[in-house]
């Protein structure tokens, strides 16, 4: 039997001790050995919760208890749950996390500490919620030179951008409704300006070509900017609004990793992902293209993902798995404004003023106008035009 703890009894952390307590016989099964949840560790109450028996307030109960092995980091932020994590590891204790700022923020040092006290640091959830993303990529895709992921990363806003394009709403009453779902915080920054998405491209970067990316070197965008005429202008060309977020290899052989609202054109199919899913497609010189889809949060989804971190834990409680990377490299980071890809810009000007600029382009709705040829967002915007918005295409 293997003991085990969570940290934070919110909407993730209540979700695992649902998935340990529910699934436990096949958890047993796959695991080798029963799971047992010793503590939840939460400053509240939970009085008539079924896992009152196990709540704790004090962290020393988990962290000097040595029966436990493997505890589920739920709390969130990058305060008080990495100074937790950062003990736990050091104190030889295996970690599962959903907690994604603490991962893109301080991943390079907490796989470091890991390494250092021969224990697992495991993170699947943190991005992609339910669907399974970070250990294919890092070792299922082990064998592929990957050149880009990209991905639909954030529901909320995926959710938002779906409501503009089927129902015409204007984004702040798609974000209301977006609140009045569940789907986004009262507060929905981190969403709506893509620092939710940065984050994710940080990790995956991160494991796609082996260094740190920090989210200040993973320049972001997010939706808030979006209109009406953004949306007709990507429809006139059988094209979607998605926020994306993409790591890639330039020909240059540098890292270009941002998050911006793209294009998306139908014969994509991060194009048919739609509403509060998530889509994130790898490129490999191998695999060629892999597409991998389906519920990016929610409290059984990302509890799943947890659990399965904390089932590999169990089967590695003596040996640590090799996942880790290199601290960041900024020398080896492109500017993505320097990136030529295709583009489409809605400005003022006539279409003659337009290709007298920028090369031959293609009239859309909503004064947009579909460059011809891949050019930079530097060059765009040092072109002259009356600029609305400058959107690149996703290929």
């Amino acid at each position: 039997m293997v003991q085990v703890a969570i940290l934070g009894f919110g909407t993730v952390g209540s979700g695992v001790a649902e998935v340990l307590t529910q699934n436990r016989a096949v958890l047993a099964e796959k695991a080798g050995e029963e799971i047992r949840l010793k503590y939840i560790l939460d400053t509240r109450e939970f009085p008539g919760s079924p896992f009152e028996a196990q709540l704790t307030h004090n962290f020393e109960d988990i962290l000097n208890d040595p029966e436990v092995k493997v505890v589920a980091e739920c709390i969130g932020g990058a305060t008080i749950a990495l100074e937790f994590v950062k003990k736990l590891l050091a104190a030889g204790k295996h970690v599962a996390t959903s907690n994604k700022e603490m991962v893109a923020t301080h991943g390079h040092e907490l796989l470091e500490l890991a390494k250092a006290h021969n224990v697992n640091f495991f993170f699947e959830a943190s991005v992609g919620g339910g669907i399974p993303l970070l250990r294919p990529l890092a070792c299922d895709l082990a064998g592929n030179q990957i050149t880009e992921v990209t991905g639909i990363l954030n529901g909320t806003t995926n959710y938002i951008l779906s409501e503009m394009l089927d129902k015409g709403a204007a984004f702040d009453t798609a974000l209301q409704e977006a609140q009045a779902m569940g789907y986004a915080e009262r507060n929905p920054a981190a969403d709506v300006e893509g620092l939710d998405a940065c984050r994710k491209v940080c990790i995956l970067s991160a494991l796609a070509f082996g260094f740190h990316v920090y989210p200040d070197l993973c320049p972001t965008q997010g939706i808030a900017a979006i209109t009406g005429d953004d949306v007709a202008a990507a429809a006139s060309a059988g094209m979607k609004v998605k926020l994306l977020g993409r790591t890639l290899k330039t020909a240059e052989g540098k890292v270009c990793a941002f998050v911006a609202p793209h294009f998306v054109p139908a014969s994509s199919q991060l194009y048919h992902v739609d509403g509060v899913f998530n889509g994130v497609v790898i490129r490999g010189n191998a695999i060629g293209e892999a597409m991998f889809y389906g519920p990016g949060a929610g409290k059984l989804p990302t509890a799943s993902a947890v659990v399965g971190d904390m089932v590999d834990a169990v089967w590695h409680l003596s040996q640590r798995r090799r996942l880790d990377w290199a601290d960041a490299q900024p020398d080896q980071m492109a500017d993505p404004w320097e990136l030529p890809l295709p583009y489409v810009v809605r400005t003022t000007a006539s279409l003659a003023e337009v290709e007298a600029a920028l090369g031959q382009a293609k009239a859309l709705d909503g004064n947009g106008y579909l460059l011809a040829a891949p050019t930079t967002r530097r060059a765009i915007e040092q072109s002259g035009l009356a600029l609305l918005a400058v959107r690149p295409v996703f290929q």
